[in-house]
């Protein structure tokens, strides 16, 4: 070989190396978006995949948010875990049974919350993953960051909700969900709907500061308007005939007050 070769060769730059592939938990995600997600209550979760390095993967996602984390790698193992656990996360594509026959068997007994959480992404595939009870549907490769929306919203949904009073008074305000009517010291009040659903809301919730975000979820379904709540806002201070009667909690959101 030419010396003019062989200086060539110790000048070549080495090639690239190809990047690690991130754990769930870090995967395209800032110091922000790891404190939101952090604010998920601690579960016990049951991981059921048959891929050792995603199961390590997602259970060290899982751990760093506070969980507690079980991991099987069989459909069998499952069926013998599930009972002191709170929600499953259950691939489909298992060595010794259908995924879909896991999640039927724990359906038949219990109310475990179970998400699907697969390489089977055809609508047929889903269609059969809830039919057979899975309560979410999740398909590979996924964020995590969707993954614990979903888990908060699968175990949102399964908590039963107190019962709420149908009359609530506060001082001379009287509301009755039942007639959905509003009165003040003994004087009807008349609001629309959706004044009285916001209304309705704030004192099913004493002493609690309901953010803007879940009124408008809870009232107008997400569809976000700022002006919207302040306009209604501004409208049942009017008609109770005082400003005190909804509290606002600036940055947050509101609370109901004495009046």
């Amino acid at each position: 070989m030419s010396q003019r070769a062989t200086n060539l060769l110790s000048h070549r730059k080495p090639a690239p190396r190809a990047p690690e592939r991130p754990l769930p938990t870090e995967a395209g995600y800032g110091r922000a978006a790891r404190v939101d997600m952090q604010l998920s209550a601690a579960w016990r979760i049951l991981v059921v995949e048959s891929d050792a390095g995603d199961a390590l993967s997602l259970a060290k996602g899982l751990q760093r948010q506070g969980h507690q984390v079980e991991c099987v790698a069989t459909g069998g193992a499952a069926l013998q875990a599930y009972e002191d656990v709170d929600l499953v996360l259950l691939d489909l594509e298992l060595p010794d049974l259908d995924g879909l026959d896991v999640c039927r068997g724990i359906r038949a007994v219990c109310d475990i919350p179970v998400i699907a959480v697969t390489a089977r992404g055809s609508e047929l595939d889903r269609v059969l993953g809830l039919q057979a009870g899975a309560d979410d549907y999740l398909v590979k490769p996924y964020g995590f960051r969707e993954l614990m929306a979903r888990m908060d919203a699968v175990m949102r949904r399964s908590q039963p909700r107190p019962a709420v009073a149908k009359v609530i008074s506060q001082g001379i305000l009287r509301i009755d969900a039942s007639l959905r009517e509003v009165s003040l010291a003994g004087r009807s009040v008349e609001v629309t709907r959706k004044e009285f659903d916001l209304l309705y809301l704030l004192a099913s919730h004493p002493d609690t500061v309901i953010s803007r975000k879940r009124l408008m979820r809870e009232v107008w379904g997400d569809s976000w308007s700022r002006r919207t709540i302040d306009t209604h806002v501004s409208s049942l201070r009017n008609k109770l005939g005082a400003s005190d009667w909804i509290i606002t909690v600036r940055g947050v959101g509101f609370r109901l007050g004495a009046g």
